[in-house]
């Protein structure tokens, strides 16, 4: 079976962002959902710890009726039955207060806030509680219940799911218990006949304010780990949206430089053709142009058409050959290079015209004989169109700082040019290593990016800081990529 890629991402290039602002959008709504199943979900561990009190509650109750029933009858009834002739009859006092100490000692530290008692027709026949005696309660339903052999439990005025919502409204709650009250037989206890019912009441409200504020707890803590977790992942959401955001923004510049790539290489090849085909005939005209000048110089030594002609001819040719080194710019051919040497050729060269204008120029060498993996004859040609721009932005004099010095960590080499001219305007900065873009009236608008292609081609980087009337800085570095002390 062939087995499937995904090439693909869930949205479009270009929608991280709105994506991701959906996230945005959802994380707090998110967080409400949590926080209502978190609410949800201590109602349910509450109405459990509910269910198992009260499981816990009954279980204590029928036990202590257990305990009582044994003792009433065995310290009460065959007492009572055996002086009596077998006729017990609580409205007797002295019976009733035999049943009473029997009943207050046994349930004595248990908790018990009331207990009733009711004979086998269902008559109300005794209780803890100053109540009278005597009423039919046969209707009741626990006391059919007990009558009829079942444990029945109960919980007045009790609502579950309200106690959940306004546990204060229970601070006092009790629960009944109706047990059946039986002859025991004297080798299995509880088989007997039914001859009564047992009624125990008892306060069960601390136990519903322990699970109340059970409750309380849970949801506080929840809540605070649940709103921490929220800002944690809050500030990842934010950190995580700037991080999308720069990565829009460089993808968003690489696409840009991708296309004024495409279109430089485009714009290259086009004016390579068109410099083929100029210089081919400007080649005829100059030199046609020489022999004319040499003939002319016998005939009309004061005729300079020739002349010019042949002047015009080379400055074409010169800018012909800007634009093939634009349009095919040459591999450098790497070889150990002192760049003190080639800095100090391009100012010799430029000498004169530096001397004409009246400019100091400052020399700061901080490489110490060390030499670098480079092309000569191209950073010759760099250094010369930088010293030129230079030299144009002082035409009436001023200071050319050249310094040369180890490139970070120690480690490369950085070539810094400093002028004091006319600076340049921010918007002409942000084009000036554009192609043919140029405020000279005679300019071709390729020097620097002449300049800025052959220190690319070095793996270096060219950077150009200014200010309108406060000099211009053009700063070259020169990766590591093989230092070399000179042999």
């Amino acid at each position: 079976m062939k087995r499937l890629k995904l090439t693909t991402s869930w949205w479009r290039p270009g929608k991280d962002l709105d994506t991701f602002g959906l996230v945005k959008f959802f994380s707090l709504p998110g967080f409400v959902v949590i926080l209502v199943f978190t609410v949800i979900l201590t109602v349910l561990l509450t109405l459990r710890a509910q269910q198992m009190n009260l499981k816990k509650n009954e279980d204590y109750l029928i036990l202590l009726a257990s305990n009582l029933n044994h003792q009433i009858y065995q310290q009460f009834v065959l007492p009572t039955a055996f002086e009596k002739g077998g006729r017990i009859t609580l409205s007797d006092p002295e019976q009733s207060q035999r049943l009473d100490v029997v009943v207050r000692t046994t349930i004595h530290g248990f908790h018990v806030e009331q207990l009733n008692q009711y004979d086998q027709e269902g008559v109300f026949s005794y209780s803890t509680a100053p109540l009278p005696l005597g009423k039919k309660c046969g209707d009741v339903v626990g006391v059919q219940r007990a009558l009829a052999g079942e444990n029945y439990f109960e919980l007045p005025g009790y609502n579950t799911f309200w106690s959940i919502f306004w546990p204060r409204g229970y601070q006092h709650q009790n629960l009944k218990a109706y047990i059946p009250f039986r002859l025991e037989d004297k080798l299995i206890p509880q088989t007997g006949p039914v001859v009564g019912v047992i009624e125990i009441t008892q306060n069960i409200s601390g136990d519903l304010a322990e699970i109340a504020n059970f409750r309380l707890i849970i949801l506080i803590t929840l809540v605070v780990i649940m709103g921490l977790l929220f800002l944690v992942l809050r500030q990842i959401v934010k950190k995580a949206g700037i991080i999308l955001e720069r990565r829009q923004e460089e993808q968003r510049r690489l696409e840009a430089q991708l296309h004024q790539s495409e279109r430089l290489a485009a714009l290259g090849e086009m004016t390579a053709g068109v410099a083929h085909e100029v210089r081919n005939p400007l080649g005829i005209i100059s030199s046609t142009a020489e022999l004319l000048q040499e003939r002319l110089a016998r005939y009309e030594p004061k005729n300079r058409l020739a002349q010019i002609i042949v002047e015009e001819s080379n400055r074409l040719n010169e800018k012909v050959t800007e634009f093939l080194d634009f349009a095919r710019p040459r591999i450098p051919n790497l070889r150990p290079c002192d760049l003190e040497a080639t800095l100090n050729r391009s100012l010799e060269l430029l000498a004169p015209e530096i001397g004409r204008l009246g400019i100091k120029v400052t020399r700061e060498y901080h490489l110490n004989g060390q030499a670098l993996m480079v092309d000569q004859d191209l950073l010759y040609q760099a250094f010369l169109n930088i010293l030129l721009n230079a030299i144009q932005a002082m035409p009436h004099g001023g200071h050319l700082t050249v310094s040369i010095m180890p490139g970070p960590h120690g480690q490369g080499g950085e070539i810094r040019f400093q002028d004091d001219g006319e600076g340049i305007e921010p918007e002409t900065l942000n084009k000036i290593l554009n192609p043919f873009f140029t405020t000279k009236e005679k300019g071709s608008g390729l020097g620097l990016p002449i300049v800025k292609s052959i220190i690319e081609a070095h793996q270096g980087d060219l950077s150009i800081s200014s200010a309108a009337g406060a000099g211009a800085t053009v700063t070259i570095t020169i990766p590591a990529l093989a230092m070399q002390k000179v042999s």
